[in-house]
């Protein structure tokens, strides 16, 4: 940092957002290399038409926005790096290679035991974007992924999923969402 710049105050929230991407780096690092433990399962959401987001035209046109996408018996070729992971995946049949930044990951879930992440969408500029950052989750009993995006109409979440090869069920309880907020002491 410059003289000329001056710093107005610490970002706390954001500070803690990019730690906790690092936890969805870790756990995708682990199913890299020893492959997912137990019943270990991800839902991955993330924005496709975030920066360095790579999927084919035919996945784009499905998921114009955001797209969520199941980790669990079938995906091939998963490599984390710092700032991204590619994976291939298959869609009716076919296999589709994906590069997904972390900065476009939304939400992060591992219903198996209850865990999951909610991300504020990269490049917020807003002066607000402190009170739009992320939110841990921690979800008594497995929920699935849309318990824990209320924002999105029923259809909307049909539309923004795609199903594997392999079916997924997941156990439907209602997640307990903590916001960063309620620990900020009142000013």
């Amino acid at each position: 940092m410059d003289d000329t710049t001056e710093l107005q105050s610490i970002n706390y929230e954001l500070l803690v957002e990019d730690a906790l991407r690092s936890v969805v780096r870790g756990a995708l690092s682990i199913a890299q290399h020893a492959g997912l433990p137990g019943e270990s399962h991800f839902y991955v959401t993330f924005l496709t038409d975030a920066t360095g987001v790579s999927i084919s035209d035919t996945l784009k046109a499905a998921n114009p926005k955001e797209m969520t996408i199941v980790l669990q018996h079938q995906f091939w070729d998963l490599d984390v790096f710092d700032d991204r992971f590619n994976i291939t995946l298959s869609f009716s049949g076919t296999h589709e290679p994906l590069i997904i930044p972390f900065s476009a990951v939304t939400h992060f879930t591992d219903p198996s035991v209850g865990f999951g992440l909610q991300f504020s969408e990269p490049d917020t500029d807003d002066e607000n974007a402190e009170d739009s950052a992320m939110t841990p989750t921690r979800i008594g009993k497995p929920a699935s992924l849309t318990d824990i995006t209320p924002s999105l109409s029923k259809s909307e979440k049909k539309s923004n999923q795609i199903q594997h090869d392999d079916e997924i069920t997941v156990e439907k309880d209602t997640a307990e969402i903590v916001s960063l907020d309620t620990f900020r002491k009142e000013p």
